[in-house]
C-alpha cells in the first residue's frame, strides 16, 4: 500500500486518538456542555456530555494535511472547504455553549458566511486548478455532463445543502461519524484508484473519524457539536467536486439528504397542516427512536444503508 494512504490514515488516528483525553476534560472544564430536546427523554441524561468535540477531528485532518501538503497541493481546497466550516461550526458552538447565547449565529449570519467560504473554495478551482465543473455521469462508463454556467450555482447549492445535511445526521452517538467515515472511504477509493492528488486529505479523514469513534460511539464521551458537523460536510462537497463526482452523492451520501428532506418535509407539512407533524420528530432518525428503535440500532442501520450505496457507488465508476 502506497505511503500516502497507509501513513495519513495512521498519523490522522494516532492525534484523534491521542488529543481526546486531552481536549475533552477541558471542554468538560469549560462547561461546554450539550443540551437535550426534552421529547427524546432517553437523550436527557447526555445533558452535559461535552461538545465542540469537532476540534478533535479537525486537529487529525488538518495536522495531517500539512505532512502532504507540498507535496500534493490539490488537497488545498479540500482543506480550506473543511477548515472554514470548521470555523463557522466553532464560532457557532463557542456562541451557544460558551457564551450561552441560545440561537448562536442568526441563520442569516450562518447561511452568509457558508456562501461567503463557498465563494471563495470555487474562485480557487476555477482559477487555481485545472479541475472542470463537468461532472462524472454514474453509470455511464465514464462519460461527464457539462451543464455550463448554471454549474456554479449549482456547486454553491451542492456545497451548502451537504454541509447541512451532515449537520442534520448529527444527532445520535457515533451517526454522523461512522456515515461519514463510510463516505471518506469511497472517496478516498476513488482519489487513489484515479492518481488524482487528493488522497492524503481523504485517508487523514478516515484516519481522524477511527480515532474520534473511541469517544463518540454509544454511549458517547463527546459530540462534535457543529465545529465537527460543518468541517465534515465541507470535507465531503469539496472531495466530490475536486473529483468531479457531485453527482455521486444522492448515491453515497444519501443518508444525509434523507435527514435534510425529512426536515424540510416536516416544518412544510407543519405550516400546510396548522400543527400536526409528518414525522414523529425530524430528523428522521429521531423518527425511528420515538418508534421504539435504541440509538446503536439506528446507527447500524443507517452505516450499512452507507456502505451498500458506497459499494454501488464504486461499480457506478
Amino acid at each position: 500500500m502506497a505511503y500516502q494512504v497507509w501513513a495519513p490514515v495512521l498519523i490522522a488516528f494516532a492525534i484523534s486518538a491521542l488529543s481526546g483525553p486531552v481536549i475533552i476534560p477541558f471542554l468538560r472544564k469549560l462547561k461546554v456542555g450539550q443540551t437535550e430536546r426534552e421529547e427524546l427523554k432517553s437523550h436527557l441524561k447526555k445533558a452535559g456530555t461535552p461538545t465542540m468535540g469537532g476540534l478533535i477531528i479537525l486537529a487529525g485532518i488538518l495536522a495531517t494535511s500539512l505532512v502532504f501538503i507540498k507535496d500534493y497541493p490539490r488537497i488545498i481546497p479540500i482543506l480550506f472547504l473543511t477548515v472554514g466550516f470548521g470555523a463557522i461550526g466553532f464560532f457557532d458552538d463557542y456562541l451557544k455553549v460558551v457564551l450561552r447565547r441560545s440561537d448562536g449565529l442568526l441563520a442569516w449570519q450562518k447561511m452568509l458566511l457558508q456562501i461567503l467560504v463557498t465563494g471563495i473554495f470555487t474562485f480557487y478551482i476555477l482559477n487555481f486548478t485545472d479541475i472542470s465543473l463537468t461532472m462524472r455521469l454514474p453509470f455511464s462508463g465514464g462519460k461527464y455532463l457539462d451543464i455550463g454556467s448554471a454549474a456554479v450555482p449549482l456547486l454553491f447549492f451542492v456545497v451548502i445543502g451537504v454541509v447541512n445535511g451532515v449537520n442534520f445526521t448529527d444527532g445520535l452517538d457515533g451517526l454522523a461519524s461512522s456515515i461519514t467515515v463510510l463516505v471518506a472511504t469511497f472517496f478516498g477509493t476513488v482519489a487513489v484508484g484515479t492518481n488524482s492528488g487528493i488522497e492524503p486529505i481523504t485517508c487523514a479523514v478516515v484516519g481522524a473519524l477511527l480515532g474520534f469513534l473511541l469517544f463518540n460511539v454509544y454511549p458517547a464521551k463527546v459530540f462534535m457539536g457543529d465545529t465537527g458537523s460543518l468541517a465534515l460536510g465541507g470535507f465531503v462537497a469539496a472531495t466530490a467536486y475536486m473529483l468531479q463526482m457531485p453527482l455521486f452523492l444522492p448515491m453515497v451520501g444519501f443518508i444525509y439528504m434523507v435527514e435534510v428532506i425529512s426536515v424540510i418535509i416536516q416544518i412544510g407539512y407543519f405550516k400546510l397542516t396548522h400543527g400536526k407533524r409528518f414525522f414523529r420528530m425530524a430528523p428522521i432518525h429521531h423518527h425511528f427512536e420515538l418508534g421504539g428503535w435504541s440509538e446503536t440500532q439506528v446507527v447500524a442501520l443507517f452505516a450499512i444503508i452507507t456502505a451498500l450505496l458506497c459499494l454501488v457507488g464504486l461499480l457506478a465508476l
